[in-house]
């Protein structure tokens, strides 16, 4: 390969810019031109690029986000949007694509192969609800930003004898509330993979207030219910005062981790040698501490990410 292209799609979050840097660089040590595409694929079928070398990425690994931006594109959904991505590619002398993000990212990245264009996707997405890898791109970030939230909400929890409940992202995975909950120390983790009952939660609240405990944290993922619904309850049930704090996209941005950064690292590296190897349709995963690949038709096909042994720890110890 001569050039290849690189974008970012979907939800941003910490360590895109890491890794685009890491697969740039390696792409240069191979003598291959990079390209790349702003706002994800709405700037593939616009043929919105730009050159990267190894200054356009210098000193951004430790920026949240991404410098290419990211946006969505109901027309690349459809099939002539898909044709056009590759007609576009292909007019500039792109010969294979690394893509960033989550699941509508690796279902494009799977269109554009099945299309017979060169893809590799890496996961990026806090959710951590990606098959095929142990961690996704960005979730260590993320972790961190929830904890450092909830231990500054505790400190006023603690003060004013008022129960918090704390609503992370998490529309159909309740992979952030649960290891929040279980690193900060809260109280209660609620989330979708999980029915729980309110009742049940408030009875043990007041016995919580009788043995002189007059402070909570409830970590609430967004898929799992309203947290003024929730914090409503709580106040009608047995008159606890209680705030609701909704952490919303501050959890996405930030300097990435070491973590983060060096999976990045790994991540942009090792996706670039797939497609100079000709390994392409495939996502570079975390698999026990090495990057594996796997055909992106099986990542888009598999189950998400079960979360069964970490809410029963969750549960042992008590949450």
């Amino acid at each position: 390969m001569k050039k290849i292209g690189i974008l970012t799609s979907g939800g941003d979050c910490s360590g895109m810019n890491a890794c685009v840097r890491s697969a740039v660089r390696t792409a240069l040590r191979l003598n291959i031109e990079v390209v790349g595409f702003r706002k994800g694929y709405l700037g593939v079928m616009k043929g919105d690029c730009i050159d990267l070398d190894s200054k356009t990425v210098s000193g951004i690994m430790h920026r949240g986000g991404t410098f290419l931006q990211s946006a969505r594109s109901p027309e690349f959904k459809t099939p002539e949007g898909q044709a056009k991505a590759v007609e576009m590619l292909r007019s500039l002398q792109v010969e294979g694509l690394v893509i960033l993000g989550g699941d509508g990212s690796l279902s494009g990245a799977l269109a554009l192969h099945r299309l017979g264009f060169p893809v590799v996707g890496i996961p990026a997405s806090i959710d951590n609800d990606i098959p095929f890898t142990d961690m996704a791109l960005g979730v260590d970030t993320a972790l961190n930003n929830i904890i450092y939230a909830v231990d500054c909400i505790k400190d006023t929890a603690s003060s004013h004898a008022r129960a918090f409940v704390i609503e992370v992202m998490g529309r159909n995975s309740g992979y952030l509330a649960s290891i929040a909950a279980i690193a900060s120390g809260a109280e209660f983790a609620l989330v979708p993979e999980r029915e729980f009952d309110l009742a049940e939660i408030c009875q043990q609240l007041r016995q919580r207030f009788e043995e002189g405990r007059d402070n909570a944290i409830i970590i609430l993922a967004e898929g799992a219910s309203s947290g003024q619904a929730i914090a409503d309850s709580i106040k009608d049930a047995i008159g606890f005062e209680t705030r609701v704090t909704v952490l919303g996209h501050y959890q996405r941005g930030g300097a990435p981790t070491v973590f983060d950064r060096l999976l990045a690292s790994r991540f942009g590296k090792k996706a670039v040698e797939l497609l100079v190897s000709g390994n392409h349709g495939v996502m570079a995963g975390l698999s026990c501490n090495t990057i594996l690949a796997t055909p992106i038709e099986d990542v888009i096909r598999g189950e998400k990410r079960p979360q069964d042994e970490m809410l029963r720890l969750a549960e042992v110890l008590g949450i």
